[in-house]
Parts: C-alpha cells; structure tokens; sequence
C-alpha cells in the first residue's frame, strides 16, 4: 500500500546490515482462495500475478549456485502456482529444506485433494495460518467456514504423520492478532492452543508463531479505514526492543516476487522498495550471495512491527 509510505518514513528506524543469506523466501503470486483482513500482500481470489517458468528456472539456478539450503514458499496461496509440484519435488531432489506457507483451506479446495500428500512425501515443513483456536475469531478475520475447513485440514495433515511426536514432518501454527495490538507471550499462547487443539479436536502440533501484523496493504488500508494506522504506528514505535535488531529476519533473509525481483523481506515488497544497483532493481537471474551480503538494509516505520515487544519474524517471536 504505497500512499501508507510517507507515513512510515516520518518516524526513524535504525540502519541495519545484512549479516548472511540463510533463507531465500519466494512470492509465487498474489492469487489466494482467500481474502483475510490481517493479509500485507492484499492477495485473493482475482489476482493474477504468478511466477513465469524463466523466472522459476532463473530462481532455481540461483539456489543451486548459491546453495542455498532453505527456502520458504509464500503467496498469495502458493500452492495455486501451476508449477508448485514440480517445484517442491525438485528442491527435494537438490536436499533443500522446504516451508511451505498455508493458509490450511487450499487443502480442501477442488483439485487440491492430493496436495496433502505431495506435501508430507516431499517433507516439506508446513506453516499454517491459524489465527485463534476459536472459531468466531477465525472466521471473522478469515471469512465464514474457514475455521472447519481449517481443522479439517489439520486432521488430515495429522494423519499423515505432521505435528507429531518424532515424525519428520513439521506442521507449526501461526497467530495474527485480531487487529491494532501486538501478540500475547508466544510460549503461553502456544501452550493454550495445544491444550484447546488437543482437547476439542485431538490436533497435534510442533510450535506456533506470533507474527506481528504490519501496517501495508489490506490490513494497513484497514487501519486508515478505521482512523487507527498512527496509533498503530505510535504502539509499535513505543514497543520497540533495540534487542531484538539481532535476530530480525532480514538480516539472515531475502525476499524474491513474483517477477524475480529482489527485496530485504516481504514487507518491502508490498511496500516496492527493492535491492538496486545504480538505480536499476536487482533480479535473481543476475545476482550472487557475494552482491547480497553485508548490504545496508532499506528501513522505514513498518520495521517496527518485526521489533515490538517480543519481536516478530517468519519464524514468530525473536525474544
């Protein structure tokens, strides 16, 4: 949501370097079977934006010289890339440990019947958008019915062995707060959800992650809407931990869209503020780690929301 941008440059983030690249996080698209409130990338069921073969080849060919060992799948609903399969089964094949970012209900959805599958046989580690254990809370951000496919979606990843004790295959749940707040403790949060999954439904899992919501796009609109996107801003800047710039994930982290394009996280995407080179944006199809590492990181107020309180990432709370 570019109009938010004045905004967030007005209050000051502290510089920051990348230190090394460990996880390349990859934007298949922006189409998602859902349009949830708290979503940064305003992704849903009318957009069209998808990763080009030449650009999948590209990304690739980048992981495969770089080495790269990990690489987080986002969209959109990334599992709507036509090409998903075949990208999951050849990153398997390379011994690249791949997540897979789901929003749960693509599993239920027509065609995706045997997605569940491919996903346990290719061992990819699944993070799941889970936003409460109650289901008014869940399909009021996520929209009616998404609560019930949800745990039926979680039923049957824990039947193929996902979130259980000594199983390979990782399934943690995330949390996004209802709206203008930051999350609860993450280690209590995760306990109730297990203890509530667990009771109600016999659902097992591995962690969950509290990640902070970020004021761009559908949910930064939101905020506006509301007249509360300052005094979100003022929260998050009054919460901020100098601690937590350590472990912020962009320092350890790069962000490719749909285009092939380079950013230092997700957030920066949605925002257009990409990696460039005397002025021209830099692509995947001809950069290195060796361009990468040690760059000045771009910052603006939305940095903010990755270190308020507990801190938030990719992987949920820094501290």
């Amino acid at each position: 949501m570019l109009e938010t941008l004045p905004l967030l440059n007005k209050i000051p983030f502290p510089g920051i370097n990348r230190k090394k690249i460990d996880i390349l996080q990859i934007n298949l698209g922006y189409r998602c079977n859902q349009q949830c409130l708290h979503c940064h990338v305003n992704a849903g069921p009318n957009r069209s934006e998808e990763m080009s073969h030449e650009v999948l080849l590209q990304t690739l060919d980048f992981i495969k010289t770089n080495q790269i060992k990990m690489v987080d799948l986002t969209g959109g609903a990334p599992e709507m890339h036509p090409q998903y399969l075949y990208l999951i089964k050849t990153l398997y094949k390379l011994g690249v440990r791949v997540i897979d970012r789901c929003n749960l209900t693509i599993l239920n959805e027509p065609g995706y019947e045997n997605l569940s599958e491919e996903l346990a046989s290719n061992q990819v580690e699944i993070v799941a958008s889970m936003p409460c254990y109650l289901e008014e809370n869940v399909n009021k951000q996520r929209g009616n019915g998404v609560f019930e496919s949800s745990i039926k979606a979680l039923k049957t990843l824990n039947q193929l062995g996902y979130g259980k004790k000594d199983s390979p295959l990782i399934l943690n749940l995330v949390y996004n707060p209802q709206g203008a707040s930051l999350s609860p403790d993450q280690v209590k949060l995760e306990k109730d959800y297990k203890t509530f999954l667990f009771a109600q439904f016999g659902i097992t899992f591995n962690q969950l992650f509290t990640i902070t919501n970020v004021p761009v796009k559908r949910f930064g609109s939101m905020l506006i809407s509301k007249n509360e996107f300052n005094s979100y801003m003022k929260l998050l800047q009054s919460a901020y931990q100098p601690e937590n710039l350590e472990a912020v994930m962009c320092r350890y982290q790069l962000s490719v869209d749909w285009q092939g394009y380079i950013y230092d996280c997700d957030f920066n995407q949605m925002l257009d503020l990409p990696l460039q080179n005397k002025g021209e944006k830099l692509h995947i199809g001809n950069v290195s780690l060796n361009d990468l590492n040690n760059r000045e990181i771009i910052v603006a107020g939305h940095c903010f929301a990755c270190t308020a309180g507990q801190g938030s990432s990719c992987g949920g709370a820094l501290s």
